[in-house]
This record gives C-alpha cells, sequence and structure tokens, in this order.
C-alpha cells in the first residue's frame, strides 16, 4: 500500500531536526561521536512510523538507535513520534539499505533490526528481499562477530525463504518461531503492522540469527 503524502512534510522533519540526520555519509565511522557517548549502536532498517524504535528506545536508554527508511512520509510520523517520547538515544535518516556501508563503517553497528518488511513476492524480485544474499553479505561486514539480526514477518513464504537464505550464508539461528504470540518468547515489542495483524489473528514470523564465520 502506497504512504499518502504528508502535509508539510518537509517543515514537518526539519521541526524534529534534533533527532533527524540529514547526512549519514558524514557520520560512517563516528555515530559514537554524534550520540555522545560509547554505547552500542542498534539499526532498524524500515523502521516506519516508529512506534518499535521509539517503545525499545526507551526501555534501553544505554543503547543507541538508528531508525532508517526510505520514504520521508512515513519517516516523518517515526520523527514526530519520537520527538513526543523524548528519546535522546534514538536518531533517524532517510536511506537505501543497498547502502548501508556507505552509512557505517564495518563493525560500527550491533545489532540490526527487520521488521515487516516487503516480501516483494514475484520471483524476479526476490534480490530486492532483506534477507537475500546480497544484503546478507552486507550485514556481514557492518556487524561484528557474533552480532545478531532479528527478523519478524507475517508473510510465511517470505520466512521459508529467510531461514534458506541465513543458513545458506552460514548464520547460526536460534529463537525461530512459527507463531511469535503464542510461543513463550518474551519481551517483544510491536509495530504498527504487528498489532494490526494479531488483532486479526494471524501468525507473527520470527527468527534471531548470527554469523560466527570469524572464529
Amino acid at each position: 500500500m502506497r504512504m499518502r503524502k504528508k502535509k508539510n512534510c518537509s517543515q514537518r522533519m526539519e521541526n524534529c531536526g534534533a533527532l533527524w540526520v540529514r547526512e549519514p555519509e558524514a557520520l560512517r565511522g563516528k555515530w559514537h561521536e554524534l550520540f555522545g557517548n560509547g554505547n552500542p549502536v542498534h539499526i532498524e532498517i524500515g523502521c516506519g512510523k516508529g512506534q518499535f524504535l521509539t517503545e525499545l528506545a526507551a526501555q534501553n536508554p544505554d543503547v543507541n538507535y538508528v531508525g532508517i527508511d526510505v520514504v520521508p512520509d512515513v519517516l516523518v510520523l517515526a520523527l514526530e513520534k519520537a520527538v513526543r517520547r523524548g528519546n535522546g538515544n534514538l536518531r533517524f535518516m532517510i536511506g537505501d539499505a543497498a547502502r548501508l556501508l556507505e552509512y557505517f563503517a564495518q563493525g560500527e553497528a550491533e545489532r540490526i533490526y527487520l521488521n515487516f518488511s516487503d516480501p516483494w513476492k514475484k520471483n524476479k524480485q526476490a534480490k530486492r528481499r532483506l534477507t537475500h544474499q546480497n544484503f546478507l553479505q552486507l550485514y556481514k561486514r557492518l556487524l561484528k562477530n557474533g552480532d545478531w539480526i532479528y527478523f519478524k514477518t507475517d508473510n510465511r513464504p517470505l520466512f521459508e525463504f529467510s531461514l534458506n537464505s541465513f543458513a545458506a550464508a552460514n548464520f547460526k539461528m536460534q529463537n525461530i518461531t512459527l507463531d511469535l504470540h503464542h510461543s513463550n518468547y518474551e519481551g517483544n515489542i510491536m509495530t504498527e503492522y504487528e498489532a494490526r495483524f494479531v488483532e486479526q489473528g494471524l501468525p507473527i514470523y520470527r527468527l534471531e540469527a548470527t554469523y560466527l564465520g570469524w572464529e
């Protein structure tokens, strides 16, 4: 579903300027300087309206979070939500997942969240899926040895594709569930999409993956 254009989007983003990173390329290797501390940096690729990340940042003040989305009309809602919440350990940027290594130095992030990414259902679109091999190779360079990717989706074919993709890339997986909200997993934070799907009674698929190839 295409996001409706937001009225005065540019000005509204400017109004949230303290949390909006306009030139992420200039911060490559320097994100700790932006946050003013040495806390770990976690990123969400495709942060949407920001419900997940603003709550996560509020619960974990000793972690720095960066939300990335390619759509300004979505990102402005996340920015405004974070400003209202007063999240000092949270920043947002407009960016493309394919350019992650232009925004972050190797090993600069310690966790990646992929929540309800576009499934790109057609086979010819597989390379656009954020769990495709091409993206997993980027994540290996972005993360340090033993760091984690947390992945959630409502799309069963995408989840199965992702299981195979992580395995083929020599990631170790744990906490795999085919029905998150009827599992014993604790501490889950729902996104806007997730809340809607759960209300409809749809299962949520989840896994955690880490790469140990440098050991």
